[in-house]
Formats: structure tokens, sequence, C-alpha cells
């Protein structure tokens, strides 16, 4: 073989290698899952350097359509604080200013024939190269600024320690993609209190409306949309959802900011190629950060997955959440609760981001079949759930109670009502007075705590006040009533220990049920006979949840 001969073979085996060490730089891959197609490789790619390379001194001037086409990435002057310093302010309004007035100028000569400076030629060869000659007509109308935030996704990468593991396991689950778990990226950069200016919050955004419909609570007193476990939880109903509907996990995912309606209305139009709908759809709404969502989170995806190739001086991931979860079996304060377990109720709060002030300062209660974290280690200490306020004062006065009842068979009635925004209100009784036989509020199912004497005299009645949430325990439907008795060391005995079945209450999902009897969404199912994609249970329906 000749030297020549050998040059070109060596040359046509280095070719593809070139080829493969050039993907290979991009680090993300694209998958039959989760592709990349070309018309959106450029979206991918700028992401990937505001995410990765761009720091807040710094701020691209681009093209919003043609994401490649990037003329500028400027240094901010001064100091970098949250927001633009208003000389920073006045920098890029000079800048924006510059550039649409050069395009304007660039878009007329070519339209008149006029010929170009160097710089404009510099200007029209940046835009003709990457997004061919028609995008020289309206560049002016299609200039952007978009900030560098590296600082910010590596604390968001930090953050995500704590609970990617658990995302993970909840997408996997329920069969979906475990990368998943990187769109809290591009959502709130894992920011627990994010809240927007349309009313999403919490890490996974959720809006109260669609928060409601997957199943979590959005009140006054909690809101499980900032609790980032839950609010997983709910994401993965939604994302399940998409998907079985769209057929497409790129589609899937935009719906998560265009919505499952309007992903359907274009792939009406385009069917499930992503691509041609970031390039061609013009739907109502379908603005940039709706075209840019996918390639958002495919560039998080690869950032976040790759921390020493974008971030080599390392990352400090904080540890992996570790906390017992409880699922309350009734109604009570947050004081109550953290009696019980010999903690503050600061503490609680802190580990419980969904109770908002009126549980955490005022005493309202947290409602029953709420979760619970505890520090790690909590419910082996204490394996019992605290009862219900009422019922545990009930117990410490019942001999005393008793005695009196016994004393003063013909008094007659008393009603005693709690005041407003007070601490549980119990009825104790009087000296020289009947027992007292705690009444729940309408519409709940009683859980009284009865005395065990024999009287033939009408009890003291206690009402609690409008609007306060009484301090009784809550028996479960169908289930028997809670008793306090006078003899030592009390056994009380919960529906949930026991059952055999469930009746299904207005608007309870097959998730909430099988949280209350400590069994998975999967092994309801098989206990029902229901197939692994049915998820419709009615009210009134009676579930089989235990064998």
């Amino acid at each position: 073989m000749s030297i020549a001969t050998r040059r070109l073979f060596l040359a046509l085996i280095s070719l593809p290698l070139l080829f493969l060490v050039g993907c290979a730089s991009t680090g993300y891959k694209s998958t039959a899952t989760l592709p990349i197609p070309s018309e959106i490789q450029d979206n991918v790619d700028f992401w990937r350097m505001v995410y990765g390379k761009w720091s807040r001194s710094q701020v691209a001037f681009h093209d919003d359509e043609h994401m490649g086409v990037i003329y500028e990435v400027a240094k901010l002057p001064g100091p970098v604080r949250g927001g633009y310093t208003a000389e920073q302010k006045r920098f890029v309004r000079g800048k924006t200013a510059t550039y649409r007035s050069r395009l304007k100028s660039l878009e007329r000569k070519v339209s008149s024939g006029g010929s170009l400076s160097s710089s404009e030629r510099h200007l029209h060869d940046k835009i003709v190269k990457t997004a061919g000659r028609s995008a020289l007509y309206g560049a002016s109308e299609r200039l952007r600024v978009q900030r560098g935030v590296r600082e910010r996704f590596r604390r968001g990468m930090e953050i995500s320690g704590r609970y990617d593991r658990t995302f993970r396991k909840i997408f996997r689950a329920r069969g979906l993609p475990e990368d998943l778990a990187f769109l809290p990226h591009v959502e709130s950069s894992f920011q627990t209190n994010a809240r927007s200016s349309v009313g999403a919050a919490g890490v996974w955004q959720f809006m109260p409306s669609t928060g409601r419909v997957y199943d979590l609570r959005v009140n006054r007193s909690i809101d499980e949309r900032l609790d980032p476990v839950l609010a997983a939880a709910g994401a993965a109903r939604y994302l399940d959802d998409a998907h079985r509907k769209l057929r497409s996990w790129p589609l899937a995912i935009t719906s998560y900011n265009h919505g499952q309606g309007g992903m359907a209305k274009a792939k009406k139009r385009y069917g499930n190629d992503i691509g041609r709908i970031v390039k061609h759809y013009k739907g109502r709404h379908f603005g940039f950060a709706s075209r840019n969502f996918y390639a958002e989170f495919m560039a998080a995806r690869e950032v976040a997955g790759n921390p020493s190739k974008y971030f080599p001086q390392g990352v400090a991931y904080e540890k992996p959440l570790n906390h017992d979860r409880v699922v309350l079996r009734s109604s009570m304060p947050a004081h109550h609760l953290a009696s019980h377990y010999g903690l503050s109720v600061y503490r609680l709060g802190e580990m419980n981001l969904a109770w908002r002030n009126p549980i955490k300062r005022h005493g309202a209660h947290i409602p029953s079949g709420s979760t619970v974290w505890l520090p790690s280690g909590t419910t082996r200490r204490i394996a019992s759930q605290p009862s219900s306020t009422s019922i545990r004062i009930a117990k410490a006065k019942t001999n005393r109670t008793t005695a009196i009842a016994m004393a003063e068979p013909k008094r007659t009635p008393v009603v005693v009502k709690s005041e407003a925004k007070r601490a549980p209100a119990v009825a104790k009784a009087e000296p020289k007075r009947v027992p007292v036989v705690a009444k729940s509020a309408p519409k709940q199912a009683p859980a009284l705590a009865k005395a065990k004497v024999k009287v033939k005299h009408a009890p003291v009645v206690a009402k609690s006040a409008p609007k306060q949430a009484p301090a009784v325990a809550k028996a479960k439907s169908k289930s028997a009533p809670v008793v306090a008795k006078a003899t030592p060391k009390p056994k009380a005995t919960t529906a949930a220990a026991n059952a055999k079945t469930h009746v299904v209450k207005p608007n309870e999902t097959l998730y909430r049920v099988s949280l209350r009897y400590d069994i998975s969404v999967k092994q309801l199912k098989q206990l029902n006979r229901m197939k692994s994609d049915d998820d419709t249970i009615r009210a009134g329906q009676r579930l089989r949840v235990s064998g």
C-alpha cells in the first residue's frame, strides 16, 4: 500500500470517528422516548448555555425564533445582584436599541439592493448562515435579551439532592420516565416557595385549580402545592394523563406549560413531531415560553445530568430527604401533634411546607387524611398516632367528671360556646354538673368521648363557634366511635386497622385510599380486580382494602 493510499484510507476511517466525537461533545442524548429533532437542536444548545455557561453577569442578545442566531453575549457593568441595577437597565436598553436599529437598516438595504458595510455584512452572514436569507426580514422585531442563570441553576442542583431520589421513585412507580425529575429545574430551579405572577406555586408550579384536580389540598390553611413530594405525586398523575391523551412525551412535557387541550390542537395539525410543532405551529398562546419548554427541559436534563462537565468546581448536593411520614386519621391542631411527638410547632412547620399561617400560628386544625412529615426515627420512638385533643382531655378527666355527674343527677343542660380563633374548644364539666358529651359539627362523622357511667339526666352539650374546626376526634366513615374509658390504659381502635372494605367518598381518589390503608395503588387495584391503567372510582363504591 502506497503512502498516498494509506493516507486516504486513514482519512476515510477518521470521518465517522470525528462525527462521533462531535456528537459526544454535546453530552445529551436523543432517545426514542425523549428525542431532539434537528428543528430544535439550536434551541436546546441555547438553553444549555443559559443554564451551564452564561453567568448572571452576562446577557445574550438573540433572535427569539431562530435560537442559533446570537448577536452578542455582553457583560453587564457594575455589581451583580438579584435583579438589574439602574446602570445595567440603561446598558441593556442601549444595546437593544442599537441592535434593533442595525437590523432595521440591514433589512432596508437587503430589500433595496443597497451595498452593505463590513459590520452589516458580518450581521448579514451570521443570520443567513444559521437561519437562511428569509430570516433577515423581521429580525429587528424578533430581537430578545436573555440573562444567564448558571449560579441559580447550580443552586437548584444542590437543592435537588434532597428530592431527586424520592421524585424518581414516584415516577418509576407509575411507569413514567425517571428523568421527569429534572422538570423543576425549568419550572422553579427547585425553589420551594416559588410563585409565578399568574398564581402558580411550589417546586412543580401548579395552578390552584389544577392542583385540586390532581388531589392537592389548596385552601387558606394548607397548600399542598408547596410540599415538593406531594406535588411531585400530583405532577406524576398529570404527566401520566397527558401522555395517555397525547401519546408523546415531548408533547406531554410541553403540555405542562401549554395545556393538554392546546397540545391536542397542535398534534391534530402536525402529529407527534415536536420539531415541526415548534417551528410551524402558530396556535393561540403558543408563544416563546411554550415553544421552548421542551428544549429547556432537555437542556436542563443535559446540564444537571453532567455536573462535572458544567460545574468542574463541584456541586454540594443536599442530603436526600429522610423524614418519617404519617397520614393523620383525625383532624387536630399542630401544637397537639407536636406535643405527642415531643417536638416544637416551629420544627414541624419547617418540615411541613404545605402548612400556612392559620395552622402554624393560629391553631387551625390539620385536616384528617393529611400527610405529616416528622424527623427520621420518630415513628420508631413513638409508634402511635395522637388522638384528637378532646378525647385526650376527656380521658384525663373521666374519673372526676363521673363522680360529679353521679352527685348531681338533676341539673339542667348547659350550653358552652367556644370562641373563634382560640385553642380547641373542649367541654369541661363544672363542679356539681353532669358529664360532658362533645358534639361534632354538622355533616361530620362524630367521634364522641363518652364516660362509661349510668346517668338518667340530660348531658351538657358543647357547641363549637361558627366556622371553628371542632376539637373532637373524627372517626372515619363507617367506623365505630372512639370511647374514652375510665379504666387505666384504654385502648383505642381505628377503622383502618381492621377494615376489609372502604366506601368511596365524593372526590376521593385511589391514591388517597391507598395512603389511608397503608397499601400501594397497585395492590388496591389487584384487590379490586381493576386494570392497571384504570384509575376510575365513584362515590359510594365499596373497595376491598385487605385480603
